[in-house]
């Protein structure tokens, strides 16, 4: 038993931590273009009062509708002032959104893992995520915002807990309702029982916008061998939509 215990310190095959139930979530991760019904246990993890938004992958809101958010006075004025054809200038066609849109937008990412950090690639305007897991904390308030914010994160068993902040103001459903630079973002990734899919919640806080917090239900199925590509956004588009559009309109 003796000699045991020694080959057994010197492989570090003691007893078994927390670490050997974080999952692999490394590969590449195309979203579900399909209703699916959300997973009751992520769900029930979000925190009470919660409203699960449903606008991931292509669909998107009509304007003045937010999914059950409740818009503070301020922010439900600016929304009835916004026009899709805003944005459709050559300085903000290609401009990106934040990760509190981009994550549940109808474009492939693909995670690399290691134990102290984890990346994010998006396709989607080529963007990169560090997901910090090496127990630091968040910067200071008054840090530096971008567009993929400030992530650290933590294993909850088998499960990924992501938390955010320091995100540059941007918007939240592509109709008219931006998030201010204060918004707060928690994530839980896990995999399915199968390993084929990634599921999520995405929840968020912005006081000065909202005055209930929001949620979504996010899937992506697993694609072997296949990686993102460049996003390549074209700013002639806006002026091929402004033709289009003034034309249709008779001007």
């Amino acid at each position: 038993m003796r000699i045991a215990l020694l080959v057994c310190a010197g492989l570090a095959c003691a007893l078994p931590s927390a670490a050997s139930a974080e999952a692999d979530l490394a590969g590449f991760w195309s979203p579900t273009f399909a209703t699916v019904e959300p997973d009751p246990d992520l769900i029930a993890k979000l925190p009470a009062g919660s409203v699960v938004i449903a606008d991931t992958g292509a669909p998107e809101f009509p304007r003045m509708e937010f999914g059950g958010l409740k818009l503070t006075p301020e922010a439900l004025e600016k929304a009835r002032t916004w026009r899709a054809e805003d944005e459709m200038t050559l300085q903000r066609v290609c401009a990106p959104q934040s990760i509190v849109y981009a994550v549940q937008g109808p474009f492939p990412f693909e995670i690399d893992q290691t134990r102290d950090l984890i990346v994010f690639r998006y396709e989607y305007y080529d963007q990169v995520r560090l997901i910090f897991m090496d127990g630091r904390g968040h910067p200071p308030a008054d840090a530096p915002h971008t567009k993929m914010g400030h992530s650290i994160g933590r294993w909850d068993g088998d499960e990924l807990v992501v938390d955010t902040t320091h995100i540059a103001a941007s918007t939240i459903t592509n109709n008219g309702l931006d998030h201010s630079d204060a918004i707060h973002m928690v994530e839980r990734y896990k995999l399915s029982a199968d390993g084929t899919a990634l599921l999520a919640t995405q929840w968020f806080s912005d006081p000065a916008v909202l005055e209930n917090t929001g949620a979504r239900f996010i899937r992506w199925d697993k694609r072997a061998g296949q990686y993102v590509l460049p996003y390549e956004c074209d700013p002639s588009f806006a002026l091929e939509y402004q033709a289009r559009d003034g034309a249709e309109s008779g001007n």
